[in-house]
């Protein structure tokens, strides 16, 4: 088992979906149970699935479960892609948003390789 709240992509997971969840109500009301939604709860999976795997026996079971918060970050950037084209994102919101979501990614393929083996 291992302390998730002591993982720093634990505690940057955590921060960018409270970032995310303020960008997002500047989103139009009529995307709330659509796009909203979706993204956030893409977003939200990744702190929980860390948070789950680490809670498990063995490195193997952490490693699926960071498989899924990763699997997990790849749907949010598209969700945030999306939100983008179709102009519901500020340019620098979407820009710190994407960085952020991209270092968690790298993050959680560095700490994947550490329990793979």
């Amino acid at each position: 088992m291992h302390d998730f709240r002591q993982l720093e992509v634990w505690k940057k997971s955590i921060q960018l979906c409270k970032i995310y969840y303020f960008f997002s109500k500047e989103f139009p009301k009529d995307k709330l149970f659509g796009l909203i939604a979706q993204s956030r709860r893409c977003l939200y999976s990744i702190p929980s699935n860390i948070a789950e795997g680490a809670g498990r026996d063995t490195n193997a079971q952490f490693s699926h479960f960071l498989n899924i918060a990763l699997g997990s970050s790849f749907e949010f950037e598209t969700q945030i892609i999306i939100a983008k084209e179709c102009e519901f994102f500020a340019e620098g919101k979407f820009q710190k948003t994407l960085i952020e979501i991209q270092h968690i990614q790298n993050m959680i393929i560095k700490l994947k390789k550490v329990y793979s083996s």
